[in-house]
């Protein structure tokens, strides 16, 4: 058995023809910044999601950045987060001098507990940022109102792993103030490099974005604010376009195969990352909870099924962060830092492979198990 993580060669021979034609125009046309593609993506994807606004920028970590620079959040401000996600959440918030403030998890879906948001305001919080972890967006009605109730705070979803989720019917990327995501090229929707856009519907905003994003430029050699170099390519804006020919069918194959897995899954007695009723996940990552996980991880290896940790350590554990974190107690994220383990995950893993992968796991945990039972 050999099975890829993530199946980006399968995906790529079937959307050769529409990604070699995309390429192809932009080499002809040689605007390879702000070519005529970033236009028609930003137009595509803000209509995809319902927002008014897209802009597409270098990067999901970028798209962060500009978003709270966009809303002038600085030194002495403070951004409620979740410490179990990838770095770049607490990241850009520590680089424009702001403080992460970081609160726990769900146990169960690893996502931001929003009942837990409201204690941690301050009147230096400026900005709310939930992470859609693993494919699935937070409570983000809860978030929202919470974020009300004291004084519109604003909400930025971090939805690099959720393109394509739907919360009640609405889309990522337009279930708050500003959402982000991020095409790196293992995510839901991804080009091949880096990539990203930010999403609003406030006309000021998506402006401030726009213009943070060339350097702060409102026209050419005029710089009305502090920027960055900030801008997506036109090349991966073709990719991108070529791939959202097949988008639609991707996002159902993801549920599809998400649903396929749990079914193994429970049957197998193992946990997992559970998914609310009221929103749609596209599973970025596949994840069960597992007590000896590096033990699963090295049998699994042996029969040749890759697996990933996202992630063993939480923000506030990590040596760039903990020094301003010592005292604080997160038992869930710590907790699921220890456990969680992806199983290969794409719009192309076969039944037959899911199958394969899930015997493979059940019979490693059981193994396992065993072993830890004897004198």
């Amino acid at each position: 058995m050999s099975i890829p993580f993530i199946d980006l060669k399968t995906q790529y021979q079937a959307l050769k023809p529409q990604i070699q034609a995309r390429i192809d125009r932009v080499l002809e046309h040689g605007q390879y910044i702000m070519g005529p593609e970033v236009a028609e993506l930003e137009e595509r994807l803000g209509a995809y999601t319902g927002a008014r606004h897209c802009v597409t920028v270098a990067s999901g970590t970028e798209a962060l950045l500009i978003s709270l620079m966009a809303l002038g959040i600085g030194p002495g401000d403070e951004v409620i987060t979740t410490p179990f996600t990838f770095v770049a959440t607490a990241e850009v918030i520590v680089l424009l001098g702001a403080t992460p403030v970081f609160v726990d998890i769900e146990p169960d879906t690893c996502n931001i507990d929003a009942s837990l948001i409201e204690a941690a305001i301050t009147p230096r919080t400026k900005a709310i940022m939930p992470v859609s972890l693993y494919g699935q967006p937070a409570d983000m009605d809860e978030i929202n109102d919470i974020a009300a109730r004291h004084g519109n705070i604003p909400v930025i979803e971090d939805a690099a792993q959720s393109f394509g989720a739907t919360y009640k019917g609405r889309k990522s990327c337009n279930l708050s103030t500003i959402g982000c995501t991020s095409f790196f090229p293992s995510k839901p929707l991804g080009c091949y490099g880096d990539g990203g856009a930010i999403f609003t519907s406030d006309d000021a905003i998506a402006q401030a974005c726009r213009e943070i994003r060339v350097h702060g430029q409102s026209r050419r050699y005029v710089h009305t604010r502090i920027g960055v170099g900030g801008r997506m390519d036109t090349l991966q804006c073709a990719v991108v376009l070529a791939k959202l020919e097949r988008f639609d069918w991707e996002v159902e194959q993801r549920i599809a195969i998400g649903e396929r897995y749990n079914h193994l899954v429970d049957q197998a007695g193992i946990a997992r990352i559970l998914q609310r009723g009221d929103r749609k996940s596209v599973f970025a990552q596949y994840t069960v909870l597992l007590d000896e996980r590096s033990a699963v991880q090295s049998a699994l290896s042996k029969n040749n099924v890759p697996t990933a940790v996202h992630y063993p350590v939480p923000l506030h554990r990590q040596a760039a962060y903990s020094s301003s974190y010592r005292h604080i107690d997160l038992p869930f994220s710590e907790g699921a830092a220890t456990r969680v383990m992806s199983l290969p995950m794409s719009p192309d893993v076969s039944a037959l492979d899911q199958k394969a992968v899930v015997t493979a796991l059940s019979l490693a945990v059981r193994s396992i198990k065993g072993l830890c039972r004897e004198p």
